[in-house]
């Protein structure tokens, strides 16, 4: 019997970072992580599949805990001697100069080819551009985005890889659709808007920032300076990503269809990007946790035989108090209620709104009846973000004996806190959360979530029934107005109905537990979330019509734009875009 798998199309996924294990530190935050447990659900389906990145040579950042308590920033030098070397290499022009890429491959993480440019390596002088992940100023970005987009297209043409469908997860890549571009123009003797149209048939988008300002823009001189335009030209660059040069608004423009990545966040996205004319449709996919990489195998037995999912937890949290003392001295009590949050330290997450009326949460806390575990780190020129950690870290020092920070927030980090907490906090402002994966991957381990309703969580679990949900609408306008209702309810339903039933009703505290991982084990795996790509994304006749949509999602989408009107003629996005501040969501 012929394999169905033979008939899907070929496809090619591009992001700029990339967490497959800890070991690989090539990856910042969440996107990386997300593109990781992609890239693995791609292997454990068999789909025809290979992704393309970059070899960063430094750690995004070591984030260490000063004296002053402020978070600081080391850059040690990796050296990844386990890369295969493909023996391939491609250049790219930067700055008027011939740049040397050598492709290397991952595929040892149970992860589908993975190949990343490399041009930090002996005898090269441009191992700055490879060097460090979102690190430097526009030049270093550019740069950047070059080796990934036109390198990226080059290696796979230099290794013989076909491709049907090109996946730029992120803007980061899409100087790849120009280089598609260049290649029509030049090889079939296409005009720009013939190769422009061909090329969207091609491509398809996520985007995952729901803040204007977090999604990049470059001055046309600087993309003309670096080499960026690829053979294109000025009214052309201008054509595809405005004047600046944006990369999401030339994502948009560059796909045949793009999606967020929560129901909310399509919402969001869509309400953002309105006014960008030839923009594709945006529809919603919601991300989805790689089960094998982050649930543990006790907490998957015992779920699937119907056994005692208590006794696994225990062990998990006491493994985690284990590493706590280990690495911070402090010795948290076992018995405790343990709440866990562990991101990316951003203004929007509030990671500590929760101490904001210390009247009710420090009785809490000195009575033991909570302990808290907070973890992440901040963007390295993030000095807001900075803030934050320090006012958690100047709070572990007034609870020493109920909260602790772990500072460097990695990959195996994040594996100790989403299975050894009781309860996973999530608090963001609305809707500034594209979807949130922390809250999977805790929930998939039986970790109830207390979550404002935000990104994915509105998907997912059920006021206790499989988590309590801060579902409250401030009654103001303005920030202050919604940090006052959130804190208000994320106090009541914590004292009210969290603590009482850790304490009061453990059988009905189980049954939750058991509840939260059948609700995430599929709806929220990335084995759902890479089929739903295939269905929706990748299979172009199955968005012919909007009805056909609505069939597979109800409200998710809009008729796909056409090129009625001449190009030359088209308004241009009526937004005013801010400046990357790279910190990727």
């Amino acid at each position: 019997m012929a394999d169905h798998r033979s008939e899907l199309p070929r496809i090619a996924y591009f992001c700029m970072e990339y967490g497959l294990n800890e070991q690989l530190q090539i990856y910042a935050g969440g996107l990386g992580v997300l593109a990781g447990d992609y890239i693995k659900a791609a292997k454990d389906q068999g789909f025809p599949m290979v992704a393309l990145g970059i070899l960063w040579r430094q750690d995004y950042t070591h984030q260490f805990i000063g004296e002053d308590l402020m978070p600081y920033d080391l850059y040690p030098n990796l050296d990844y001697k386990f890369l295969k070397d493909t023996g391939i290499t491609v250049t790219v022009q930067i700055r008027g100069e011939d740049v040397t890429c050598k492709v290397r491959l991952v595929d040892q993480y149970g992860n589908i080819p993975l190949y990343l440019l490399d041009t930090n390596f002996p005898g090269s002088v441009n191992g700055w551009m490879t060097n460090r992940l979102y690190a430097g100023g526009p030049q270093e970005r550019v740069a950047a985005q070059i080796i990934l987009g036109v390198g990226g297209i080059r290696a796979l043409r230099a290794l013989n890889i076909p491709v049907d469908v090109y996946h730029f997860n992120e803007g980061h890549a899409i100087l790849a659709g120009v280089e598609l571009i260049r290649e029509k123009m030049k090889e079939r003797g296409l005009s720009f808007e013939e190769a422009w149209r061909e090329t969207r048939k091609q491509v398809v988008f996520t985007t995952h920032t729901p803040v204007a300002a977090g999604n990049e823009s470059h001055d046309h001189n600087l993309l003309s300076h670096m080499g960026a335009y690829d053979g294109l030209n000025y009214n052309q660059m201008k054509l595809l990503g405005g004047d600046p040069f944006n990369l999401t608004v030339a994502a948009l423009r560059l796909s045949r269809i793009a999606n967020a990545v929560s129901k909310t966040h399509g919402k969001t996205a869509r309400n953002m990007w309105r006014g960008v004319y030839h923009a594709s449709p945006i529809i919603s996919i919601t991300n989805g946790v790689h089960i094998d990489t982050w649930q543990d195998r006790g907490i998957k037995e015992a779920f699937k035989t119907g056994g005692d999912i208590w006794e696994p937890h225990m062990r998990l949290k006491k493994a985690l108090l284990e590493y706590i003392k280990r690495h911070t001295g402090t010795q948290l009590n076992e018995n405790a209620l343990t709440i866990g949050f562990a991101r990316r330290a951003a203004p929007y997450k509030r990671s500590d709104l929760i101490f904001r009326n210390e009247e009710i949460i420090a009785p809490l806390l000195r009575e033991k009846k909570i302990q808290l575990v907070f973890s992440g780190k901040a963007h390295p020129e993030d000095s807001i973000g900075k803030e934050i950690i320090k006012s958690l870290i100047e709070m572990d020092r007034k609870y020493r004996d109920s909260i602790v920070f772990l500072e460097n927030y990695n990959m195996e980090v994040a594996r100790m806190l989403v299975r050894g907490c009781d309860l996973w906090l999530n608090n963001p402002k609305r809707p500034m959360e594209a979807s949130g994966t922390s809250g999977m991957k805790a929930a998939i381990n039986g970790v109830l979530n207390l979550s404002i309703v935000d990104g994915w969580v509105g998907e997912g679990p059920q006021h206790g029934v499989s988590g309590w949900l801060i579902n409250n609408i401030a009654k103001g306008e303005s920030n202050l107005d919604q940090d006052k209702e959130d804190l208000k309810a994320l106090y009541e339903i914590l004292t009210g109905e969290v603590i009482q039933t850790y304490y009061n009703d453990r059988t009905r505290w189980i049954d939750m537990m058991l509840s939260c991982v059948d609700m995430a084990h599929w709806q929220f795996s990335s084995q759902r979330m890479i089929r739903e790509y295939y269905d929706l994304m990748y299979q172009e006749e199955e968005f012919r019509t909007e009805g056909e949509m609505d069939n597979y999602q109800a409200g998710q989408t809009r008729p796909a734009v056409t090129f009625e009107k001449p190009l030359e003629n088209q308004r241009e996005n009526v937004f005013v875009y801010g400046r990357d501040t790279g910190l990727e969501s």
